[in-house]
């Protein structure tokens, strides 16, 4: 898996060097969608195409652009995706994703925002539910911002969020009853970001606080 430069092949100027910045960022989002490195590169290499011809001129920010544009092309490979999904035997799972050690700075929103527990909650979700729910409760993106990454009204938005986020509390509960069981266990969830804000990955919400709605 790579974070590292715009895209294998891809001309220079300012979309690359826009896209470049950003590419963690956007890399982690799709993976969280797909659970696939190989396929995120994929997703990735096809958004820059697309983002290449775009006006920038066009474009008020950049970061949200990017986010929608990566996204949309996300929830299309998911539901291209989803028949062969449905006809693998066994429980499908994630592909596993290896850090590069070389360079933790390129690597620093995968490592505070993925985990493969999570991940396999997140294969629980439908692709609506799973993008929404990444955008907004682990990179905390406005809903209007959403809305246009998924086609849907700010107010499904804010229905989708709150259906997916009860989804995986549910889900989470039901996986880590045990002696325990009455205290609820919010650690594979992740407390959302503020990405937009400060433009660097640091923790918003304690240890036990409950995501808002």
């Amino acid at each position: 898996m790579t974070t590292e430069g715009p895209i294998a092949g891809s001309a220079g100027g300012e979309h690359a060097e826009r896209f470049t910045v950003l590419r963690p960022l956007l890399f982690t989002i799709v993976y969280e969608i797909l659970g696939s490195a190989t396929e995120s590169d994929d997703v990735l290499q096809d958004s820059y195409l697309r983002w290449a011809d775009v006006d920038l001129t066009a474009v008020r920010d950049t970061k949200a652009y990017l986010a929608q544009l990566v996204t949309r092309q996300a929830l299309n490979a998911l539901r291209a995706n989803a028949r062969r999904r449905e006809d693998y035997v066994g429980p499908w799972l994630p592909e596993p994703l290896l850090l590069d050690d070389r360079d933790a700075s390129a690597d620093v929103v995968l490592a505070e925002s993925v985990s493969m527990a999570m991940l396999v909650l997140l294969e629980t979700l439908s692709p609506d539910e799973r993008a929404v729910f990444v955008l907004r409760d682990v990179f905390g993106f406005d809903y209007d911002e959403i809305a246009g990454a998924v086609g849907k009204s700010v107010a499904a938005v804010h229905q989708t969020a709150h259906r997916a986020r009860e989804h995986v509390h549910a889900t989470q509960a039901v996986r880590t009853r045990g002696p325990h069981a009455d205290r609820q266990d919010h650690r594979t969830v992740p407390h959302r970001r503020r990405h937009r804000r400060h433009g660097s990955p640091t923790v918003a919400a304690r240890p036990g606080r409950h995501l808002d709605h």
